[in-house]
């Protein structure tokens, strides 16, 4: 049975940082893709980046390249997303995901229904 729990979210004024955690428990090894998605209420959820720990390679939407930063540590089972330069259109509930196949992550974007396992989520708030 996979857990994961998201923690860091808050309020920051715009150009302001936060870093969010995924601590996962369970099947939750480096073998799986892991990623965070985001959500506005009336909206579906849209991924934001990706990471497969077994090598480190990574992937971002184009609305956060260069302000986001995915990692994990691995002997920790966490994964991070710092966030940089926020905007308020960054306001949104974040939730990390693992996917239920080993392997590499899908290419592009990622996409919530590629994923198996979600988080509670954090709300992250961003205000101008």
């Amino acid at each position: 049975q996979v857990r994961l729990v998201e923690s860091g979210g808050g309020s920051v004024q715009a150009g302001g940082a936060l870093r969010l955690s995924c601590a996962g428990s369970g099947n939750t090894d480096s073998a799986y893709c892991m990623g965070w998605f985001r959500q506005i209420p009336g909206k579906q959820r849209e991924g934001v980046a990706a990471i497969y720990p077994g090598d480190g390679s990574t992937y971002y939407d184009d609305s956060v390249k260069g302000r986001f930063t995915i990692s994990q540590d691995n002997a920790k089972n966490t994964v991070y997303l710092q966030m940089d330069s926020l905007k308020p259109e960054d306001t949104a509930m974040y939730y990390c995901a693992i996917r239920g196949f080993v392997g590499r992550c899908p290419p592009g974007k990622p996409q919530p229904s590629a994923y198996g396992s979600w988080g509670q989520g954090t709300q992250v708030t961003v205000s101008s």
